[in-house]
């Protein structure tokens, strides 16, 4: 039997091989709410401009609703020999109207109604996680707040580089994630052009309106070029690079969850909501939940390098390799969508040891810069000799086995005579984070400030 929706110019059945490496249909039945929302406003453009009649279009438009909520209800019957959604549709559409269903696929092709499907669908996945996005920042904000004067270490090299605040430490992934909605909203303005009457590839020579279907499904117009039209998947390429880089943010975060959460760091405390246990260990808590965070940032990564390889040799316009374009979305997307919910669970739910936090900040000489910066404020010497100065000083607090703001003054003198008592008045962790007064800087006052500016600011539901 040959299939149906070819026509007559084959005359055998597929073998099973070729049904099996050319169906799409168990994954692309994602697009099935999509492809019933293109094939609406094609029905009904069609019939406005007397392409087909008005009666014919209200009968196609009863059909698709009907098999929107067989769909939705779980009763439709998605068949691989139907190869795609879109065939699907179309074959239970005429079950159900009849002959009228096959007037349809005028002035249309497979080629820019999957285009369009596909646009339709990261459209709506990327206004989800943007409002994701908006979330975990609301509660890494309303965190850093609570907690704009906690001092703990800050790190460079893994390796204790001076004291910053845990708020400002949290503010700064609240910033990166306002990257990542940037990101998504350029690529959602980009990719919001309409290729339905691209037809396959060279337009259509019915008096169709592309304006009219491209406005009803809120598109801001119709795509300029035919043949980009059914051949650009660069916006999916484009949406999983800004996944991808949301994806290692998360990542970074989530790496620092499983450190600070060590009993070697005990910074926080993550509940037992997002926590898992051991089968033979009874006194584990592990941090699964940051854990799967981190390592689903390589199948995201990975699905834009598929993405990319399979798209970098093919000619314009429409090549059945791009068929390979939907698994990876239709995983990475939605899997930063759980990377997402999981990180404001751990976020809104993790507590602070502060004490420990305080005892790590004071460690590894972590306020030797603010000595440095003394020398050169009240000795007058230049940052290079106050460098070299301070770093003599940190060598006899090693020696001596003690913190530099409890080192003795006559062993600093020893080194430099400028140095007076008042130095002890920056040597504390406390004192080195209240002074980081700069723009941008960690001192509590601006964090409280700059958490209160964002706090407001996600409020009004800006980002």
């Amino acid at each position: 039997m040959t299939n149906t929706m070819w026509g007559g110019r084959f005359a055998e059945a597929p073998d099973a091989v070729m049904e099996d490496i050319n169906a799409s249909i168990d994954f692309d039945k994602a697009l099935a709410e999509q492809d019933i929302a293109g094939s609406r406003a094609h029905a009904l453009m069609l019939a406005d401009q007397g392409i087909i009649s008005a009666e014919d279009a209200k009968r196609i438009v009863a059909g698709l609703d009907k098999i929107a909520s067989e769909i939705a209800a779980g009763t439709f019957t998605f068949s691989r020999a139907l190869e795609d959604i879109h065939m699907n549709i179309e074959a239970r559409l005429a079950e159900i109207i009849g002959e009228a269903a096959g007037r349809l696929h005028t002035a249309r092709s497979r080629n820019d109604q999957v285009a369009t499907d596909l646009k339709l669908w990261v459209r709506d996945a990327i206004d989800e996680l943007d409002e994701q996005l908006h979330t975990l920042q609301e509660a890494l904000a309303e965190k850093a707040e609570a907690h704009a004067d906690a001092v703990m270490p800050g790190f460079t090299h893994l390796q204790s580089a001076q004291p910053v605040t845990f708020g400002h430490h949290l503010l700064a992934y609240v910033e990166m994630l306002q990257r990542d909605r940037d990101r998504f909203a350029d690529c959602r303005r980009r990719l919001n052009t309409c290729p339905l009457g691209a037809a396959a590839l060279a337009g259509t020579a019915f008096p169709i309106d592309r304006q009219a279907t491209a406005s009803a499904l809120g598109f801001d117009g119709p795509a300029a070029n035919s043949l980009d039209a059914v051949s650009d998947r660069d916006f999916v390429m484009e949406a999983l690079a800004a996944a991808s880089i949301s994806a290692v943010h998360l990542s970074r975060f989530a790496e620092e969850i499983v450190i600070w959460s060590t009993a070697q760091f005990g910074f926080i405390r993550l509940s037992d909501r997002f926590t898992t246990g051991s089968s033979i260990m009874p006194q584990k808590r592990n941090p699964d939940a940051a854990e799967l965070v981190r390592a689903k940032t390589g199948r995201i990564v990975g699905a834009l390098n598929a993405l990319i390889v399979t798209m970098k040799g093919l000619p314009l316009a429409y090549s059945k390799d791009m068929q390979e374009d939907k698994e990876q979305v239709f995983d990475a997307l939605p899997s930063l969508s759980l990377c997402l919910a999981a990180m404001t669970g751990m976020v809104s739910d993790l507590t602070v040891d502060k004490n420990a936090m305080r005892e790590a900040a004071g460690a590894g000489y972590s306020t030797a810069t603010d000595l440095a910066d003394w020398l050169v404020r009240e000795a007058g010497l230049p940052f290079r000799d106050a460098h070299h100065v301070t770093g003599r000083i940190v060598a006899e607090a090693e020696a001596r086995n003690v913190a530099l703001d409890v080192l003795p003054l006559d062993v600093m003198q020893s080194v430099h005579p400028a140095i007076s008592k008042a130095v002890y008045d920056v040597l504390s962790v406390e004192a080195s984070v209240a002074s980081r007064t700069s723009e941008g800087g960690t001192a509590p006052e601006n964090v409280r400030k700059a958490a209160k500016a964002w706090r407001a600011r996600l409020a009004d539901g800006a980002g």
